[in-house]
């Protein structure tokens, strides 16, 4: 009979409004329509569904989430409260492919439409997550997510190259928190569309362009989040080998934390959001100058604990007896030099005098025993005209010529031949 039975297969309540009993003169409430949806709905029984999820948030222990048909455009809204949860894999995530038990709720204080999951399984992974892990598998291959040809960010960026959605809240995001960092920063902005068929191709165009650019120190690629289906255009091929090759550091900053297109993959940094993009890229000035005041600070008190400490081992020095009366040490060593030269002078005088002494009783002795001395006491010495003394007479025949040798010269003699000698010996000539 009514639009609710037709669509439905139910009767409404008894007390339910009815087109025949509103008009202008006599309107119902919102309340009491809501409440005739509601009961209306209530009716409705749970209902399986094959589908893919594409949005799955976690909030207060419960899940808002968004279910896509695999064959189709179909979309629903979907929440799952803790005490279900529980009761499903947790593994589930954007992307997989499920079998989910909704119950459609009517909210009657808001007017808003919704559907309860009360079970939900795994069926397999979605068509597009499981093509986009094979491209990221093959891109992992290649060595496109290196740690190694990653380019680092430069300290402090001239100028910004920006990509990002004509008037866009991640637009306003990156320059506000970009310019309370450092409010002299530079931006060159390239408007793109962020989602749909010409996302790949103009991203591309501005990344070339920005890259192109020598004044363009890094450049930032950004949107707002969004389900999967609206984030594909930042996981495509094209797009992430442009990236790979460009020359300018890259910064994705797409969605929030728990999207993950390739473009993260790739890129040589990954924000979280725009604004940690701008945070990553932009230093704190403030914070700048708070180093650069700590840096100073321990500067300057180093270099003072250096000079105390000079100062003191200088004092140090200057104290010591060596330093502070130099002469001393010189009159000391010049007395000790005296003493020592004194004592050397009196052993070489002892010395001296001992070996003169020597000398002396040497001296005596060899005169006393040598031939001279002897021919002093009157004694001499004759020898033959060949040299040979004569120490027997019968050396001496008469008429041998004979040199005779005293203390004072020599004389020539003539031998008589032997004469008679007394009991002793002769005496001195």
């Amino acid at each position: 009979m009514t639009s609710f039975q037709t669509a439905a297969g139910a009767t409404p309540p008894p007390d339910a409004v009815h087109p025949r009993d509103s008009s202008p003169d006599t309107p119902t409430s919102v309340s009491r329509l809501n409440e005739t949806i509601r009961d209306f709905v209530q009716k409705w029984g749970a209902v399986w569904v094959e589908a893919e999820i594409t949005a799955w948030n976690l909030r207060g222990g419960h899940v808002f989430g968004r279910l896509k048909d695999t064959g189709g455009d179909g979309m629903l809204s979907f929440r799952m409260w803790s005490s279900t949860l529980q009761r499903t894999p947790d593994d589930l995530k954007v992307g997989d492919r499920v079998v989910a038990c909704v119950k459609p709720d009517y909210f009657v204080k808001t007017g808003d439409f919704s559907f309860t999951v009360s079970a939900m399984r795994h069926t397999g992974l979605g068509d597009q997550l499981e093509r986009l892990e094979r491209l990221r598998s093959q891109l992992r291959a290649e060595g496109l997510f290196d740690a190694a040809r990653k380019k680092p960010l430069p300290f402090l960026p001239h100028v910004i190259g920006l990509i990002t959605g004509e008037r866009s809240d991640a637009e306003k995001d990156v320059h506000r928190n970009a310019e309370l960092r450092w409010p002299h920063v530079r931006f060159r902005t390239i408007h793109a569309a962020v989602q749909g068929d010409r996302c790949v191709p103009e991203t591309i165009a501005a990344l070339k362009t920005l890259d192109a650019d020598p004044e363009v120190d890094v450049i930032i690629i950004t949107r707002g989040g969004g389900d999967p289906q609206t984030l594909l255009g930042f996981s495509d091929e094209k797009l992430v080998r442009a990236v790979a090759a460009a020359k300018t550091p890259v910064v994705s900053a797409i969605g929030h934390e728990n999207d993950h297109p390739l473009l993260d993959d790739v890129a040589d940094l990954r924000a979280s959001t725009p604004t940690d993009a701008a945070k990553r890229v932009v230093p704190d000035v403030t914070e700048q100058r708070a180093l650069v005041q700590q840096l100073r600070s321990r500067a300057r008190t180093r270099l003072t604990q250096r000079i105390a400490h000079d100062i003191h081992a200088l004092q140090q020095l200057r104290s010591r007896p060596v330093l502070r009366d130099p002469e001393s040490l010189l009159t000391g060593r010049s007395q000790e030099i005296w003493s020592l030269s004194m004592r050397g002078r009196d052993v070489v005088r002892r010395q001296w005098d001992a070996a003169a002494l020597t000398t002396a009783e040497l001296r005596a002795s060899l005169r006393a025993l040598s031939p001279g001395a002897t021919l002093e006491r009157g004694y001499a010495i004759a020898h033959l005209a060949d040299g040979v003394i004569v120490r027997d007479a019968a050396q001496a025949a008469a008429g041998s010529a004979v040199t005779v040798t005293v203390a004072r010269g020599s004389f020539a003699a003539r031998s008589e031949g032997e004469i008679s000698q007394s009991g002793e010996g002769p005496g001195p000539s």
